[in-house]
């Protein structure tokens, strides 16, 4: 697995909570110049309104101006479907690069015949700007950044390595989450558990930032955690659980859970690198598909 050349850089990580989605996005500045990434952005929609605002994005906006920060990157970890990417949004205000695993095209191609997109919806990724393969590596200013392939949750999974910093996505949770659900169409159990080993196999002192978190049994929300207590005491894969003993776990865990109440529109919007889709006329149109009557 390829690693960063320079995890002993430490980046300055700011996150930014929504309490709505229970979504955490970042801002991460390269500690050896004013170059910054904004991580798993959030853009506002009151689905039941069919209003969308910019709220979360705007403070992240703010942070990046009132501290002379450069943009360089939007990272999408995954395309989400519990929350809409703010990534265009942010980078017509500021610039920068909108990157995603280059698995995207599947989930395009699977939620493409969803929605019934037609011919019209580009199924090669060309919505974004930089499609990541497996050990890819970019720079943000003089720090160098790697991505990570880590299929399971969905097929364009990926973990992203900033200096000293990991970035998980919706591939890990804070010990005491666990792991993410692994039954969208393109999801694996099997699949997740072999991603989470090669985020564990990373240095055990490499700091983790999480995409999500719930409080469970109460406690505060977090999102900051590492390798080495990832290891030791998650719930679901620490401490040595078997592949066997995940795939089952996960399995039962996934059929009980109900859908993620945003995952209509955020499919829709994600899969188009954050853009709206539209009806003839231009207008912003979100589908609901339905069962046969």
């Amino acid at each position: 697995m390829t690693y960063p050349s320079n995890m002993q850089t430490r980046p300055e990580v700011t996150p930014f909570f929504d309490a709505a989605t229970n979504t955490i996005s970042y801002v991460v500045k390269d500690p050896n110049s004013n170059a910054c990434a904004v991580i798993d952005s959030v853009m506002d929609i009151d689905y039941f309104a069919g209003r969308i605002t910019y709220d979360n994005a705007d403070q992240i906006i703010d942070y990046i101006q009132e501290n002379d920060l450069e943009l360089e990157w939007l990272i999408e970890t995954h395309v989400h479907a519990d929350h809409l990417s703010a990534a265009p949004y942010i980078q017509g205000k500021l610039g920068g690069k909108i990157g995603i695993g280059a698995q995207i095209t599947v989930v395009q191609e699977t939620f493409g015949k969803v929605f019934n997109e037609g011919t019209e919806f580009q199924r090669d990724g060309s919505q974004f700007d930089a499609l990541f393969q497996d050990g890819d590596t970019y720079q943000i200013g003089t720090m160098e950044a790697v991505a990570i392939h880590t299929p399971g949750h969905t097929p364009a999974c990926m973990v992203h390595v900033m200096g000293d910093a990991g970035f998980t996505g919706d591939t890990l949770f804070m010990p005491d989450g666990g792991s993410a659900r692994a039954d969208f169409p393109g999801g694996d159990a099997g699949e997740l558990y072999d991603s989470i080993q090669k985020v564990l196999a990373l240095p055990e002192a490499t700091r983790l930032f999480m995409c999500h978190d719930y409080g469970p049994n109460g406690r505060d929300i977090a999102w900051e955690t590492s390798v080495g207590d990832e290891k030791a005491h998650n719930i679901h894969v620490g401490a040595g659980k078997s592949r066997e003993d995940f795939v089952k776990f996960r399995t039962e865990r996934d059929a009980q859970l109900a859908v993620p109440k945003l995952i209509i529109p955020s499919l829709q919007v994600n899969m188009r690198a954050g853009a709206v889709p539209a009806d003839e006329d231009g207008n912003p149109m979100l589908k609901v598909p339905v069962n046969k009557l």
